[in-house]
């Protein structure tokens, strides 16, 4: 049989500290995703969608989110999607599953029971899935503990559905671990997990997803699902499917002044396709104030509007202001003599050394503001 394993959706996960507008573009295409995956399902003759926890990012994900995801499910009436209930969105008494299992369409089922689930797909050979639902957000006992015991007929695939973290992750104290031998304990053809948002192989059975959205920096391996083809008792075969629209980047520059700056822009992506990267960029190196006001203003006001989002953290950038620099600052007024006190001060180091830095800076850039205005 084939199948799609997906998890982590998170649906209306707010990426706080994300801008606003970078942030609705951020949360739709976690939506998005849901056509995407449904797209990849059709094209590949997989019409079955597991999907291992944390559907919504919350157990009250607002009704905008809640309704836009049925929607779109219910809208690939050739798909089937099984959804877990996982620690972001875990099953409680009258909540959000309750109110899922009342409104879900035909093709779209909550896995609310730890019990067997007769997968009935219509191929050659016949398949049962053992989901473990989550009804805490952290729990001490291991979910799929009860798979090894579950009884299925002889001679059928069984199927693991989880959301937690197995030993590889952490210690024994880590929420909802799983067994990270748990699919040879429990005879599972295949165990699709959940919680790890990059897709991580554990062993030929056993596998993470990973989010088909990428939602943050230092993921190795995020935005696909995986194709899984089982078939009696050989290993499954396990394939990538690219989903995400996002790419997530983080870097870290080492900067001797902004000669090289267009270069290292160009080298992060295609300009056609920044519009689709969220950017983390790490600046350091020794600068003058000229080099370090041109740099900001070459990534704060050109690449920032190019990309979805640009974090900038620029606070290993250090700046040696030269003689020219203060030239440039009412050459024989008060304010140069402030830029020069500002100077010694930020050589001196130590946290107001870093405040008169910040302050010679903006003293810097609000001069020549003001003389291009003059000339203007």
């Amino acid at each position: 049989m084939r199948f799609i394993h997906t998890s982590d959706w998170q649906l209306g996960k707010p990426f706080g500290r994300v801008p606003e507008e970078a942030r609705t573009v951020l949360r739709e295409a976690r939506l998005d995703a849901i056509d995407r995956l449904a797209a990849a399902a059709r094209a590949n003759g997989a019409p079955l969608v597991l999907v291992a926890g944390d559907v919504f990012d919350s157990p009250e994900p607002g009704d905008r989110v809640y309704r836009q995801a049925l929607n779109r499910m219910k809208a690939q009436a050739d798909v089937r999607f099984l959804l877990l209930p996982g620690n972001h969105d875990p099953l409680r008494a009258d909540g959000l599953w309750s109110r899922l299992a009342a409104d879900t369409p035909a093709n779209v089922a909550a896995l609310t029971e730890p019990q067997p689930l007769d997968l009935g797909t219509g191929s050659d050979e016949a398949a049962v899935l053992l989901p473990a639902p989550l009804s805490h957000k952290r729990s001490v006992a291991d979910p799929t503990q009860w798979f090894d015991g579950a009884e299925t007929p002889p001679g059928v695939l069984r199927i693991g559905l989880a959301h937690g973290s197995v030993q590889t992750f952490g210690g024994d104290a880590d929420p909802n671990l799983v067994a990270v031998d748990r699919a040879r304990r429990a005879g599972l053809a295949y165990l699709a997990l959940g919680d790890w948002h990059g897709r991580i192989r554990i062993d030929e059975r056993t596998y993470y997803s990973g989010t088909p959205e990428p939602d943050d920096f230092g993921r190795e391996v995020t935005g696909v699902a995986l194709l899984v083809d089982v078939s009696g008792s050989a290993p499954p075969q396990v394939t990538e499917l690219p989903i995400g629209r996002h790419h997530w980047l983080e870097e870290g520059w080492t900067l001797s002044g902004a000669d090289d700056l267009d270069a290292r822009i160009a080298g992060i992506a295609p300009s056609a396709a920044r519009q689709d990267l969220v950017c983390r960029l790490r600046l350091s190196g020794l600068v003058t104030l000229a080099e370090r006001v041109a740099v900001r203003r070459r990534l704060e006001d050109e690449l920032a509007h190019e990309v979805r989002w640009l974090d900038l953290i620029a606070d290993d950038l250090v700046t040696r202001p030269t003689d020219t620099d203060l030239s440039e600052i009412d050459a024989q007024g008060e304010l140069h003599a402030a830029a020069v006190s500002l100077r010694k001060m930020a050589s001196e180091g130590g946290a107001e050394g870093r405040l008169a830095a910040q302050a010679l800076e903006r003293l810097y850039v609000e001069q020549m503001r003001a003389q291009r205005a003059g000339e203007a």
